[in-house]
């Protein structure tokens, strides 16, 4: 699934590269943590580092269609009163890969550009190295969820063609939940959607298609 997504972002960028002014970003930045509370413990990820890239294409003046690429790696934990002795343990690391199709909008032209946007898009969450000697029949698989992400921020241009981005980030996966965090089976499934906000900075380069 991710290979197939990663495959049709690089095609619709060359697409995109072929057509018209393009906007390439490589930023890196950190994610807040997000915690579910259930009756008897809870679950959390823990806040960390990613790294992202994105591609737009300005398709009216200020407004910009965008494919962006969000990696985020985190360490899930959890406290049961039954399972796990009310302790807090690790659970298992955790992937997440977000792909988002968007519009991005800017406010003013210039070297100085405040701008936001949002998107539509999926993220895939793969559970690794998962903690057997606590949880030694816990079951996590991979899973791919719908999502939205909401953004804002500056690009500071040093040039017509190079600048520095500064952004605060919001990504809503849907129907974010269902671990299963016992030895016995003891589910939980929010059928909610849990907010992961963050910020990042990177470089911006305009490109002349």
């Amino acid at each position: 699934m991710k290979k197939f997504i990663l495959s049709a972002c690089l095609a619709a960028t060359c697409f995109f590269y072929s057509q018209a002014q393009v906007e390439i970003t490589a930023s890196y930045g950190y994610q807040f943590g997000t915690k579910l509370n259930y009756f008897g413990g809870y679950v959390k990820a823990q806040g960390s580092g990613q790294f992202g890239i994105s591609a737009g294409m300005e398709f009216s003046p200020g407004m910009i269609a965008k494919l962006s690429y969000v990696s985020m790696g985190t360490e899930l934990r959890g406290r049961d009163i039954e399972f796990t002795n009310n302790i807090e343990q690790v659970i298992s690391d955790l992937q997440n890969d977000w792909f988002f199709l968007g519009v991005q909008r800017y406010f003013q032209d210039g070297p100085v550009k405040p701008f936001a946007g949002a998107g539509l898009g999926l993220v895939v969450v793969s559970p690794k190295n998962i903690n057997r000697q606590e949880f030694p029949n816990l079951n996590l698989g991979s899973g791919t969820y719908f999502a939205f992400n909401f953004e804002a921020g500056v690009n500071f241009m040093f040039t017509d063609n190079i600048g520095l981005n500064v952004q605060g980030n919001l990504y809503l996966p849907i129907n974010y939940g269902g671990f299963v965090v016992g030895t016995g089976g003891f589910g939980i499934s929010t059928g909610s959607t849990q907010i992961v906000g963050g910020f990042s900075g990177g470089l911006v380069f305009r490109i002349d298609g």
